[in-house]
C-alpha cells in the first residue's frame, strides 16, 4: 500500500550561514573548519533570507547553523533584526543557535552570551571532537 504525501507549510527557516570554524571536527557532515573563512553568506543574502522569514507566516523558527554561525559577520545582524522585527509585529519567533560552546572563549566574543540573552536565542550545543 502505498501512502500519499501532502506538502506542508513550512515552520522552520534553517540558514547555513557559512563554513567557517574555529574548531575542524572530524565528525563535521559539511567538513566546516578555521580554513575555510571565504564560504560564508554575504549581507545581501542574509537580508533576502530576512524578507523571506517576513514573507512566511507558517514559520515560527530561526535555525542558525553552519561552522561556528557566531564567528559569521552576519549572525549579530540576522538575530537582532529578526527578534526587533517578530518583537514589533507580535509574532513568536523562536531564534536558535547551533554553537560548539568553543566560541565563547574566542577573541571578540567577550559580549556573546549577553547578546544571546538579549535577543532571546536558544542554544543547541554541540561537543566538539579533539581527536
Amino acid at each position: 500500500r502505498t501512502e500519499q504525501l501532502y506538502r506542508s507549510e513550512p515552520t522552520i527557516l534553517q540558514l547555513n550561514i557559512g563554513l567557517y570554524c574555529n574548531q575542524a571536527c572530524n565528525h563535521c557532515h559539511v567538513e566546516s573548519s578555521p580554513l575555510r573563512k571565504e564560504e560564508t553568506m554575504s549581507a545581501d543574502v542574509a537580508a533576502r533570507c530576512l524578507e523571506l522569514l517576513q514573507n512566511t507566516p507558517s514559520i515560527d523558527t530561526l535555525d542558525l547553523t553552519g561552522g561556528a554561525p557566531e564567528l559569521n559577520a552576519q549572525f549579530r545582524f540576522l538575530v537582532k533584526l529578526a527578534r526587533e522585527w517578530a518583537n514589533e509585529n507580535n509574532r513568536k519567533l523562536t531564534i536558535i543557535d547551533r554553537c560548539n560552546l568553543t566560541v565563547l572563549m574566542e577573541p571578540n566574543q567577550e559580549d556573546l552570551v549577553q547578546f544571546l540573552k538579549d535577543n532571546q536565542v536558544n542554544v543547541v550545543a554541540s561537543l566538539p571532537c579533539y581527536e
